[in-house]
Formats: C-alpha cells, sequence, structure tokens
C-alpha cells in the first residue's frame, strides 16, 4: 500500500488533483458530523475513498509529521475492496489497479451529495482529448493514465482482419523466456534484458495456439489466427507492469530477472498506430516513480518505491525516506514503472484549468 500511494504522490498533475478538491464532510442522519469511516465496522457504507486518498496526499505533503499512518484510508479500502480485508500478503499491481478503478468510479458518480461536475472540474481539454473512457464517463484517472490499445486478429484461413479498440490504464508485459535465468545486471551469460524487449514482445505479431482459437465471421467457425497490438492514444501517464509472478499448480514463481529501464527518453513512436501523427517529443517519456519487489515471492516480500521529486530521486520503504542516487535507481528490479509524458519545452498545456 505504502509503495503505491508514495508513487502515486509523487506523480504531480495526479497528486495536485486530488489535493485540489475541496474536503467533504460526511453526513448520514444521526451520524452528521462524526466521523464515521474510522470504524472497521461493515455496516457503515457512508465512506469516500475520494476524500480519504484526499486527505492521505495532504498528510504526505504537509511537511509537520516524520511519518504518517493512513489509518482511514486503510479501513475505507477494507470496506469497499473486500479482497483487502485482514493483514495477508497482497500484490501492490493489484492494489494500485482496484485502487484507481475505485476512485474512477466514485469520481464518476459523484460521492456524499457532492456532483460528479464539482469533484471533476470539467473543463475542454479533458472532456475533448480523453476519449479512453473506463466503464463511462472521463475522470482524472482516465484523463492521466488512459490510454487505447488497437487489437488486431487476423484469420490464417481467410485472411479475414478483425480490428477493436481496448482501453487501458497501464499494460502487463512479459518478461521475454529467453531472458528469465539472468538475475543481475551484471552476471555475464548473455545479453540483459531491456524494457523495450518486454515492449517488443508484448507489440509483436503473435500466432494464437489451440486453446485461443478465433471465431472467424466469414469462415464462420473457430480459426487459427495471428495477434497484434498498437498503441492508438498514449496516456500522460505511463504504468508498465512487469509479470514477475507466474503460478504453478502449487505456488507463485518469481521471475527474478533484471530488466534495465532508461530514468529519460523512453521512446514509444515504434508502438503507435499512427506515428506520423505524433509531435517530436510526444512519444518521449521520463520516469517518475518505480515499485519494487523484495523476495522470493511465494506468499512473502517486501515492497518499496523509488520516486524522483525536483530533481532528485528518494526511497520510500514504510516509515522510512531517504535520498538516493540515479545510479541505485537504475539497478533496481522494477516490479511497476510510472512514466510520465515529456512535455514540448514552449507553452506545454495544463490538464485542467481552475479559470473557465
Amino acid at each position: 500500500m505504502n509503495a503505491i500511494l508514495q508513487s502515486l504522490s509523487n506523480i504531480e498533475q495526479f497528486c495536485c488533483y486530488f489535493k485540489e478538491l475541496p474536503a467533504v464532510e460526511l453526513r448520514n442522519g444521526k451520524t452528521a458530523g462524526r466521523r464515521t469511516y474510522h470504524t472497521r465496522s461493515q455496516g457503515d457504507n457512508n465512506v469516500s475513498l475520494v476524500e480519504e486518498f484526499r486527505k492521505t496526499l495532504c498528510a504526505l505533503w504537509q511537511g509537520s509529521q516524520t511519518a504518517f499512518s493512513p489509518e482511514s484510508l486503510f479501513y475505507v479500502v477494507w470496506k469497499i475492496m473486500p479482497n483487502f480485508r485482514g493483514y495477508q500478503q497482497q500484490d501492490a499491481h493489484e492494489f494500485m489497479r482496484y485502487l484507481l478503478d475505485h476512485l474512477h468510479l466514485e469520481l464518476q458518480g459523484g460521492f456524499n451529495g457532492v456532483s460528479r461536475s464539482a469533484i471533476l472540474q470539467e473543463n475542454s481539454t479533458l472532456s475533448a482529448s480523453n476519449k479512453c473512457c473506463i466503464n463511462g464517463a472521463s475522470t482524472v484517472v482516465t484523463a492521466i493514465f488512459g490510454g487505447i490499445l488497437q487489437n488486431e486478429v487476423n484469420c490464417l484461413i481467410c485472411g479475414t482482419e478483425s480490428r477493436k479498440f481496448d482501453p487501458f490504464l497501464d499494460l502487463s508485459l512479459d518478461i521475454p523466456s529467453q531472458f528469465r535465468s539472468k538475475r543481475s545486471k551484471n552476471q555475464e551469460n548473455g545479453p540483459v534484458c531491456s524494457l523495450q524487449d518486454c515492449l517488443r514482445s508484448f507489440t509483436d505479431l503473435e500466432e494464437l495456439d489451440e486453446t485461443e482459437l478465433y471465431m472467424c465471421h466469414k469462415c464462420k467457425k473457430k480459426q487459427k489466427s495471428t495477434k497484434k497490438f498498437w498503441i492508438q492514444k498514449l496516456p500522460k501517464v505511463l504504468c508498465l507492469h512487469l509479470k514477475r509472478f507466474h503460478w504453478t499448480a502449487y505456488l507463485r514463481n518469481k521471475v527474478d530477472t533484471y530488466v534495465e529501464f532508461p530514468l529519460r527518453g523512453l521512446d514509444l513512436k515504434c508502438y503507435l498506430l499512427e506515428p506520423e501523427n505524433s509531435g517530436p517529443e510526444s512519444c518521449l517519456y521520463d520516469l517518475a516513480a518505480v515499485v519494487v519487489h523484495h523476495g522470493s515471492g511465494v506468499g512473502s516480500g517486501h515492497y518499496t518505491a523509488y520516486a524522483t521529486h525536483e530533481g532528485r530521486w528518494f526511497h520510500f520503504n514504510d516509515s522510512t525516506v531517504t535520498l538516493t542516487d540515479e545510479e541505485t535507481v537504475v539497478k533496481a528490479k522494477a516490479y511497476i514503472l510510472f512514466y510520465v509524458e515529456r512535455q514540448a519545452k514552449a507553452g506545454s498545456d495544463k490538464l485542467f484549468n481552475t479559470s473557465s
């Protein structure tokens, strides 16, 4: 939970949006004025994830405490995300997806009497340029993390091509099998796996196996086919999840391969559906945060995060925050990477305008 919260809090556009939201008083009949969401009881539905997330981000940045324990947010997570009740080991990527999905849904519907339009402060930038809506209308979640994939399937018998567009908030990338034995950057046996290798593996043309036969509308039956992904629209913040955990019949194995990743200038132009429509810097991304899993991963382990703030890198390890350097960050065995779109030098547009 800490690794994800610290990463999201260092994504400036996202964090600032929530910190600038007005505070919401939760009221419910006889309990008006009481902070009912401090309880662990399952019967009280008068909770707001958005409000607790806002308060947590504000507390993290106010600078008056050595450490902050987000108990209220933790209890709200228990209430609205049953998967995370209790104290057993949980997956950071799974938590991030649940958190973003629930923030998105709550922002869509408004919460505790506050209208969605008041929360979103909608403007033309948000509504016009962000059509990659997940489950309905756009929110700050889809405006920042939302992209669109084109899924292209070709029937190998008749050649019929099928295309569909899939919105995404993050991309889950396999570590190619040929690199899975290489565990450290300095290991000598063969080339180092790079993030570009993982992206190429994700977008390369792939022949679907017998268990994934494609229902061809022209042949009117399931046929062998090929599949390829293109990125139709890049998000403002690209979240990349490296699939380090694989289930076998009895346990979860961890792929401990070191994956080389750039701190600056991740170029995604070659994965775009229409690269000619992109500006010179619109496909370049700079790293904002990295989540790392330490341990074997068989029902155990520990998550920490690295994030950059005002040009310096910090390591977030539970209640401890330490200054670190780029050399340390690039050696990390990344699990989740957050890349922020590089803004053009002149007149970079803001995501939200406060005045109309």
